[in-house]
C-alpha cells in the first residue's frame, strides 16, 4: 500500500473485535510515533498504553454521552493516550516563539496521525477521541504537573468497515499565491 493509498483508505473505527493486538504490532505503532516530526525535534510526546478494563471504563465515562466513541474506548483491546510535556514545543529558552504559543497540539497531532496511519497499514483500526474531560483523564492516567493528555486513541482489529466521508474538492480550498475568498 502506498502512503497516499493508506491516507485515503484510513477510517475512524469505533467497533473492534475481541482479538488482542500483538505486542510486536504495538511496538511498530510506538515506532511510528517516535519518528513523527516535532518542533525543534523536541519530541514532547509521552504515551500511556491502557490495557486494563477498569481505567478504560473510567476514561470512557469522561466522554459526552452522545460521543460515538463512547463504546470504542472500553471495548478496544488498547487505548493509547497521547500526552505531552507543556512549554517544550514552540518554546526557546523558556519563551514561546510563535503567535500560537505552545506547539504541543500540533506535534501531538502529527504523532497521532503517524500512529493511526501505521495502525491502518497493519490491519488495525483507530479513532482519535478529543472530546472528554481532559483534567479527569490526566488524574486517571496519573500524569504529573507539566503534562497534558490530548487525545485517546482506541486501537484494535476493526469489526466494521465504514465508507468514506465526503471530502471537499481540492479546488475549494486551494489558493494560488494569495488567499482569495470564494
Amino acid at each position: 500500500m502506498t502512503v497516499l493509498d493508506c491516507i485515503k483508505s484510513r477510517r475512524s473505527i469505533r467497533r473492534f473485535t475481541d482479538q488482542p493486538v500483538p505486542e510486536e504490532l504495538l511496538e511498530l505503532l510506538l515506532e511510528a510515533v517516535r519518528y513523527a516530526p516535532s518542533w525543534g525535534n523536541t519530541q514532547c510526546w509521552e504515551i500511556v498504553v491502557v490495557r486494563e478494563q477498569a481505567p478504560k471504563e473510567a476514561l470512557a465515562a469522561l466522554l459526552p454521552p452522545k460521543n460515538p466513541a463512547t463504546l470504542a474506548v472500553p471495548h478496544a483491546p488498547l487505548v493509547i493516550a497521547i500526552c505531552g510535556a507543556t512549554h517544550k514545543a514552540g518554546f526557546y529558552q523558556g519563551q514561546p516563539v510563535t503567535k500560537f504559543g505552545d506547539w504541543l497540539l500540533y506535534d501531538l497531532g502529527l504523532a497521532s496521525q503517524n500512529l493511526c496511519l501505521a495502525a491502518h497499514s497493519l490491519g488495525l483500526g483507530t479513532v482519535i477521541v478529543g472530546a472528554f474531560d481532559h483534567d479527569q483523564a490526566k488524574a486517571i492516567l496519573h500524569l504529573p504537573a507539566g503534562y497534558e493528555v490530548v487525545t485517546l486513541i482506541p486501537v484494535g482489529y476493526p469489526a466494521q468497515a465504514p465508507g468514506a466521508p465526503k471530502r471537499r474538492p481540492v479546488a475549494e480550498f486551494n489558493h494560488s499565491d494569495f488567499f482569495r475568498p470564494r
